[in-house]
């Protein structure tokens, strides 16, 4: 299953991007599975709502929710990596990720590859 990061969403979503025309290929020809998380329709429809952009498409993506075992997970990525100025949403999409032994498929590895047991698609 691979797990589309915020930015990720934002692209395909545009319909003049051509980084999100090539991330839908790249989803669709891995014959994966692919849905989001809570966190980042949160952060997505957050953007919509600022720049006053649609988000009815976005409800036909399913969703990982945030669980009990993400926040313990999450807490204990947030504390290993807080040296590197890790930010909490991202600690908490890769617990997510992981424990739905999932790759996550972002555009900015830089804030995802310090976590050493997430896999990035």
């Amino acid at each position: 299953m691979i797990v589309l990061d915020t930015d990720v969403l934002i692209e395909i979503f545009d319909k003049n991007s051509e980084i999100g025309e090539q991330a839908l290929n790249k989803i669709i020809a891995s014959n994966e599975q692919f849905c989001t998380t809570t966190l980042n329709l949160h952060e997505f429809i957050y953007g919509a709502i600022k720049y006053a952009k649609q988000t009815a498409k976005i409800s036909q993506i399913p969703i990982l929710n945030y669980t009990k075992q993400d926040a313990e997970l999450s807490a204990k990525l947030e504390v290993k990596s807080e040296i590197e100025g890790t930010l909490r949403m991202d600690s908490m999409i890769a617990a997510i990720t992981i424990n739905n032994n999932a790759k996550l498929y972002t555009l900015n590895t830089k804030h995802f590859k310090k976590f050493k047991e997430l896999k990035l698609f």
